[in-house]
């Protein structure tokens, strides 16, 4: 039988049926243009489903984009090196602070990577976050680690500080001056700019550090948590307390360590990482639904009377502003002084105008001979551009 013509499958147009059978109902089309339409969506299929397969299987074993490593691996004298990551001009002024949600647990495998180079051997790290405003060369964060390199057995210390930066300019100053540098995914928040006192994205920022260091203790980390505008003079190991879950430092200290009249500053802690700080950073981040438009130590500073941190077992220890000074409330003696705040100040130009002085009144004090030194004579110059009273019209 012969085969039919092209011309014969070729199925009516729509104009074609509505000449032949006017405004009626055409006939459905026949079986066999049923049966050749199924072929063709068929071979379609069998054609498109391998170039899937191959296609994600490519995806899956490229590397992942740049902008996911931006952890500094140690080098080679604490840890093994990693070759540098180089990124693409065409991509040297992309915003690499928006990262997928899918890339997040790459990057808290970096966070342990970066974690476990820095640490002590009881697993304890030291802690700064940074963002651009406070990176700036000869800014805060030079002085904070100058501090580090001036004061009496801290040198030491700073293999054991993980700075974690806010944003991408942050993120490239730190791996200029510093070993440990960790990004902090930040979503769609822009966290570069100075962040006045209160203001949204002071509070936001705040906010997201604090659910940061829930996350290293979830990790088993204990920490030492210091603001950059802090300056280091003294090892403070030896001046923390045996059993405290949670040790503070204070703006106001009334004289006893386990007194809730302590007025708590979140800018300096020793957390040791067990269940009862665990569960107090989730009930603490938790709490700042409780207390809207306040910041982390405010709320802080609520929360500390609560009855569950009883029913969770945790203790609170608070520090001597004798040892763990700042503006609010000055160490006296520089002969006991560990580490010196810029608290109680409002503005970044003020903050490094008398962080300036602190660390020139530090360097005065230890080029004088040890007699001068215990005499007590000498103190600090400061406050000048910072002051309670400032703060608080």
């Amino acid at each position: 039988m012969a085969r039919p013509s092209r011309q014969t499958l070729a199925l009516p147009s729509a104009t074609s049926l509505r000449r032949l059978y006017g405004n009626s109902k055409p006939p459905p089309p026949p079986a066999s243009a049923f049966r050749r339409a199924a072929s063709v969506l068929l071979l379609a299929a069998a054609v498109a489903l391998p170039c899937a397969v191959l296609y994600r299987a490519v995806v899956s074993n490229a590397p992942p984009p740049v902008q996911v490593v931006w952890d500094r691996w140690p080098s080679r004298e604490w840890g093994p090196p990693r070759a540098p990551v180089v990124v693409p001009e065409a991509e040297e002024d992309r915003d690499l602070d928006h990262i997928s949600a899918d890339d997040l647990d790459s990057e808290y495998l970096k966070l342990e990577q970066v974690l476990q180079a820095a640490s002590m051997d009881n697993k304890t790290i030291i802690l700064t976050t940074l963002n651009a405003a406070w990176s700036s060369p000869g800014s805060v964060i030079d002085l904070f680690i100058d501090s580090f390199r001036h004061g009496v057995r801290t040198s030491s210390l700073l293999k054991h500080l993980v700075i974690i930066a806010f944003d991408r300019k942050a993120y490239r100053r730190c791996t200029e001056i510093h070993t440990y540098c960790y990004a902090l995914v930040t979503g769609n928040v822009d966290f570069s700019q100075e962040k006045r006192f209160l203001t949204a994205g002071y509070l936001e920022m705040m906010w997201k550090r604090l659910d940061f260091l829930r996350l290293v203790l979830e990790k088993g980390y204990s920490f030492i948590f210091s603001d950059a505008d802090i300056m280091w003079f003294r090892n403070p190991f030896p001046y923390f307390y045996p059993d405290g879950d949670l040790q503070v430092a204070c703006d106001h200290y009334v004289g006893n360590a386990t007194d809730l009249r302590n007025i708590a500053n979140g800018g300096f802690n020793y957390v040791k990482s067990n269940n009862q700080s665990i569960e107090f950073y989730k009930f603490w981040y938790s709490s700042r639904l409780r207390y809207p438009g306040y910041h982390d130590q405010d709320v802080l500073n609520f929360i500390k009377h609560d009855p569950y941190i009883m029913d969770i077992g945790l203790t609170i220890k608070f520090l001597s502003t004798t040892y763990f000074g700042g503006i609010c409330e000055p160490s006296k003696d520089l002969n006991e002084v560990c580490t010196m705040h810029a608290n109680c100040c409002i503005g970044l130009q003020s903050k490094l105008h008398d962080l300036r002085i602190i660390m020139e009144d530090w360097r005065d004090y230890m080029s004088m001979p040890p007699s001068l030194k215990t005499s007590g004579a000498f103190s600090w110059r400061v406050p000048q551009n910072c002051s309670l009273s400032l703060l608080n019209q």
